[in-house]
């Protein structure tokens, strides 16, 4: 199961990625995707390679799938903190960002350690019931 999901997710981070480089979906003067979410170059290409990765590891090994739910999730729950932290302002004056992003890192970051810390547990109890 973690497999299919680091494809799903994966393909999502990777298309967010790319739509982040795409006049009229990104306001190229304001650098607003879809109008709410400030990006940047940076902040594109962190998404593209976060889903490149989780579409790697997707298509290798339900281990190497589960490790990328839990480390991208802290670190998605590391740049939701930073995101209150500096508000509006760009993280560590490298990664835009405002409270839009700040809100969907924290949402991703429980719900990828939830998957990632989770789901393994429940799943293997069920396999165990199961048999």
């Amino acid at each position: 199961m973690h497999k299919k999901l680091a494809m799903v997710f994966g393909a999502v981070f990777a298309l967010v990625g790319i739509l982040g480089f795409i006049p009229g979906i990104t306001n190229m003067e304001t650098g607003m995707l879809l109008g709410i979410f400030h990006v940047d170059p940076i902040h594109n290409l962190i998404h593209l390679v976060t889903g490149l990765v989780g579409l790697w590891l997707g298509m290798s090994s339900d281990s190497g799938s589960k490790s990328w739910f839990q480390i991208f999730g802290v670190i998605y729950g590391i740049v939701a903190i930073l995101g209150f932290v500096y508000g509006n302002e760009k993280i560590l004056n490298i990664v835009t960002n405002n409270t839009a992003d700040t809100w969907l890192h924290l949402v991703l970051a429980a719900v990828m350690l939830a998957i990632g810390f989770g789901m393994g547990g429940a799943m293997m109890k069920d396999e165990k019931m199961a048999a």
